[in-house]
């Protein structure tokens, strides 16, 4: 006995010796540790995919997705901006808590993220696609192919010289790289994959896919005016969505090719709402709700739909949990585990999002209930503009050319309405687009009240400060053409400040901060 015994302890010394390096390649994926997957879409409504409810487009991978896992109705980003949203889902905070909350700007390597975490768990960690994170968030990852931003970033420019398309000529999805990508992974080690795509970003082209959609079968909200135009803008828009759902079934078949479907966590979601006007960069349900789905056949229940409200801040906590890791101290989303297992037991009663400059200056916040949404607005003198890819839309051309027509509802020309409510609340069970605002109304005040002290707190609670300084336009906020102030690539948080604090100091070396 004692000889076998000694014989067993020098076979596991070599592999107790290993390096740390070396020692991930003994961690091989489980039902307790299993693989992930995240694909995210760019600018994807949540209602746009058929198991959403979305008539109008063809959406046979996701509807496969949603069948065979678990569909959440009431998820939500934290802001309905791409690189502010992905830096909240990878940090696990608020995007005002990352340092990145405005578009462009880059995550900070102060910032801890969960894949790091799970690189130093064993796991191997990729992305491939659309990046918008900076440079330091690359060396999270252990691979990174990163698609060709320039079709999809306007450069610096004057109002005189007509903006490019923003369409890319090659792998205009993003998602050329993605099976590559899974098939590089190292043999014997869970791994994490960060899929994210540029479709349905605009700029729109005809011909994106064999079988177009066609305008007649678009659903036009009360918000646009319903006209030919619109509708072919939304046919385009639908036609992206369907080769981005191309590329979600190639994976999914990869994943059953090499049997791995059982042992893999996928989790599909988009960055923000439509890119269109009232919708991407707005607070509104249309810019925040996010078609969220979480597929791993080992443990979660197919066909299930989870109604509880659910936000993106939550994933990270998730993901930490799901590889046995505990939460990061940072942390300030709650993990979705529990509802992964009883789907019928909230984990919340409220989420919180933000809008902060996107293109043009913005400061916006909003809490929802179930059934209430509240925003404060603390630049009421700004209209609500689009952002500018929106903003050089069809459907946007369409709202300017009947602005003022007597035809056109209050809905309807809502981006130009200047000065706006500096508070907001809607009953988003009555009114689900939104159009009818409450905040005046004396029969809903306590609900007003009560949601005005839920959001004070959260701010208080994630050290949401008031603005530090005011970030102009970069781009005409009637033609969508980028201002001369606009460059390229955008300097980060710390660096602006650096750039509004040097004047100061030079004039007065008393304002230098103490070191």
């Amino acid at each position: 006995m004692l000889r076998r015994i000694l014989l067993l302890c020098l076979s596991l010394l070599p592999a107790l010796c290993l390096p740390a390096a070396s020692a991930r390649k003994l961690i091989a994926p489980t039902s307790a540790r299993p693989n992930l997957i995240v694909i995210i879409a760019d600018d994807l409504g949540a209602d746009d995919v058929g198991a959403f409810g979305g008539r109008s487009v063809r959406t046979p991978n996701l509807d496969r997705l949603a069948k065979e896992g678990m569909r959440f109705s009431r998820a939500f980003v934290t802001a309905s901006s791409c690189s502010p949203s992905r830096a909240s889902i990878l940090t696990g905070r608020f995007p005002h808590a990352t340092d990145a909350e405005q578009l462009h700007w880059p995550l900070p390597a102060a910032q801890a993220t969960f894949v790091e975490k799970l690189r130093e768990a064993g796991y191997w960690t990729a992305a491939a696609g659309k990046w918008h994170l900076g440079e330091d968030a690359k060396s999270r990852f252990d691979l990174v192919k990163e698609a060709d931003p320039r079709g999809f970033q306007l450069p610096g420019g004057t109002t005189n010289a007509p903006a490019a398309a923003m369409t890319a000529q090659d792998n205009q999805s993003g998602c050329a790289e993605w099976l590559d990508t899974l098939r590089a992974r190292p043999e014997g080690r869970p791994f994490f994959l960060w899929l994210a795509a540029f479709d349905p970003h605009r700029d729109y082209q005809t011909n994106a896919i064999a079988r177009p959609h066609f305008q007649h079968d678009m659903e036009v909200p009360p918000y646009w005016p319903n006209i030919a135009a619109v509708r072919g803008d939304l046919a385009l828009y639908c036609d992206e969505v369907a080769r981005l759902d191309g590329f979600v079934g190639g994976v999914l078949n990869e994943l059953d090719r090499a049997g791995l479907a059982e042992s893999t966590c996928v989790v599909f979601l988009s960055d923000n709402g439509r890119p269109f006007p009232r919708e991407k960069t707005t607070l509104y349900d249309s810019g925040i709700r996010t078609p969220l789905m979480v597929r791993w056949p080992a443990a979660v229940k197919a066909g299930v739909v989870c109604t509880n409200l659910v936000s993106t801040v939550d994933l990270a906590p998730m993901f930490m949990e799901f590889a046995g890791l505990p939460p990061l101290p940072g942390f300030q989303g709650v993990s979705l585990t529990p509802l992964l297992k009883n789907p019928a037991k909230p984990v919340q009663s409220h989420i919180f999002a933000e809008r902060n400059w996107h293109d043009f200056e913005a400061c916006q916040r909003a809490v929802r209930s179930a059934r209430f949404k509240y925003i404060h607005n603390y630049l009421p003198e700004l209209p609500d503009t689009p952002p500018a890819d929106a903003l050089r839309s069809p459907t946007f051309a369409a709202l300017q050319r009947y602005r003022g027509h007597a035809a056109m509802s209050a809905a309807q020309q809502h981006c130009f309405i200047q000065p706006r409510p500096a508070e907001e609340l809607y009953d988003t069970m009555e009114d689900p687009h939104e159009l009818k605002n409450l905040a005046d109304n004396p029969a809903f005040a306590p609900v007003l009240r009560e949601m005005r002290e839920l959001l004070a707190r959260w701010r208080e609670t994630t050290g949401d400060q008031p603005l530090a300084f005011r970030t102009p336009d970069e781009f005409d906020r009637n033609t969508g053409q980028p201002l001369p102030n606009r460059k390229r690539p955008r300097a980060s948080k710390a660096e602006m400040l650096r750039q509004i604090q040097a004047p100061a100091e030079a004039a007065d070396p008393a304002a230098k901060p103490k070191e």
